[in-house]
């Protein structure tokens, strides 16, 4: 009798080419995704051995993290962005693989683009060189980020020797209540189970909550997996995904649609399927979150005070907090909400969609970003932009005070001009808060699209739910 299987033990076995003696498998890697940052030294180390792409079309690459997001008719002005994204192209013409040029619509983060084309399937497993690659799990694909040596075995044998990880289930428990997102949940869950709490184990979100969530919510909370130290993050696929993938671009058409949709719809975890872990979340009354310290597991809800390391049980992680609250000019007990911010970043893979800012430009529709904050909004891909200018939405963040960018990773990594000054607070939509994240001495919170504009529009961090109660 076959044992049951959940949604992660059903796609690690379907790719299973050889099991090895000390635990580890060899796994065939479906598709690659590739951008500057990850693979200069990945092609350098095929070169040296005389290896060619074994199958050309299962990559796809972009440039996305050190390019600008200004003057993109004009050459790179950074030489090291140059110098990447030249190089970028001439490995992947060399290898006859696929690329997205800045000048294509098509360009934008990794993760934005790869799911927007189809690149993306169900069922698949997917690496790239970036730890964010956790997000294309909500589409039902084996998908984890990668090192840059294994971005170079992916492409040369289409298989890398891998471990098979724990499983964990996350339920979320009830219904959305209005004004929360999956960036809160997500960063709730990261509260809850710390930093490298999910480590070692691949993540199913389960629960009647996400029948209601579109892809692009279901995205950002696999993207945060990685926050919870969890490299693989799993959403089974339904009509919710098929009906996103049907006609894109990259995805089957004809009767190999109907063929995969066919496998597609067997995709999900066995009912009494076992998990070495589970997490509840209950989403009743859930604030809105945003971080206070420098790891995403740092982060309360909005109207919560800041926790006192001196009495943390855990003395490491008091001698943390404390580090981590003298770095943010915070105080224990003080409040998030009403803090002044500097800087509001709307953007990144995490939350750089087309419904991302929509939420952000409901709250800012008829509002005025406040004197001296700056405001940048930096949609995940030319398409996104394009998508939202035919909406309006550029004119409702020009019209509030924002700068309207070209697709790109932006002021998320910080090495590509768009960043924040030392002592500067930024209200972020990225997925990391580490210390100089977003440029040396800056100070980042953490929150969704929704929150950032609220920020924006008060200059301090605010429940949103309050702004739109005045609406």
């Amino acid at each position: 009798m076959t044992m049951a299987q959940t949604l992660y033990d059903k796609l690690w076995l379907s790719h299973v080419v050889r099991d090895f003696a000390d635990g580890s498998s060899l796994i065939y890697v479906d598709r690659h995704l590739l951008h500057e940052v990850s693979t200069p030294q990945s092609f350098v180390a095929m070169d040296k051995r005389g290896l060619r792409a074994r199958r050309p079309e299962a990559n796809l690459a972009v440039a996305d993290h050190a390019v600008p997001t200004v003057n993109r008719d004009k050459p790179i002005a950074d030489p090291m962005a140059a110098r990447q994204t030249a190089r970028l192209i001439e490995n992947v013409a060399r290898h006859k693989i696929p690329y997205i040029a800045l000048d294509d619509i098509r360009q934008g983060i990794v993760h934005v683009m790869g799911p927007e084309q189809g690149f993306t399937l169900p069922g698949i497993t997917l690496a790239c060189g970036d730890s964010h690659t956790s997000t294309h799990g909500a589409f039902g694909a084996l998908a984890f980020g990668i090192g840059a040596s294994e971005c170079g075995i992916v492409m040369a044998t289409q298989a890398l020797v891998q471990r098979k990880a724990c499983n964990m289930k996350v339920v979320l428990k009830g219904a959305m209540p209005p004004g929360l997102t999956t960036k809160d949940i997500a960063l709730k869950l990261i509260a809850t189970v710390g930093a490298n709490g999910a480590a070692g184990h691949a993540i199913e979100y389960v629960g009647p909550a996400l029948a209601d969530m579109g892809m692009e919510a279901r995205m950002t909370l696999c993207n945060m997996a990685i926050e919870a130290g969890a490299r693989v993050a799993l959403i089974a696929p339904d009509a919710t995904t098929f009906a996103w993938l049907k006609d894109r671009p990259m995805a089957p058409k004809g009767d190999l649609w109907e063929a995969a949709l066919a496998y597609w719809q067997t995709l999900r975890s066995d009912a009494d399927a076992s998990y070495d872990r589970e997490v509840e979340i209950d989403l009743e009354g859930l604030a809105p979150h945003a971080t206070w310290g420098t790891s995403p597991e740092d982060a309360l809800p909005i109207d919560a005070p800041i926790p006192d390391p001196a009495l943390d049980a855990n003395p490491q992680r008091g001698a943390r907090h404390k580090k981590a609250l003298d770095y943010m000019g915070l105080r224990p007990g003080q409040r998030l909400e009403g803090l002044p911010v500097d800087v509001v970043f709307i953007g990144s893979c995490t939350n750089g969609r087309l419904a991302d800012l929509q939420a952000a430009a409901a709250v800012l529709k008829g509002r005025r970003v406040q004197e001296g904050v700056r405001a940048i909004v930096v949609p995940g891909s030319g398409l996104v932009k394009a998508q939202a200018e035919a909406q309006g939405l550029d004119h409702i963040f020009k019209q509030a005070g924002f700068e309207w960018r070209d697709a790109g990773c932006s002021m998320c990594v910080a090495m590509n001009g768009d960043t924040i000054a030392p002592g500067e607070r930024c209200a972020s939509t990225s997925n990391r808060n580490f210390e100089g994240r977003q440029g040396k001495g800056g100070r980042t919170h953490l929150m969704s699209p929704a929150m950032a504009a609220a920020a924006a529009v008060t200059g301090t961090l605010t429940d949103v739910r309050k702004l739109e109660a005045l609406a």
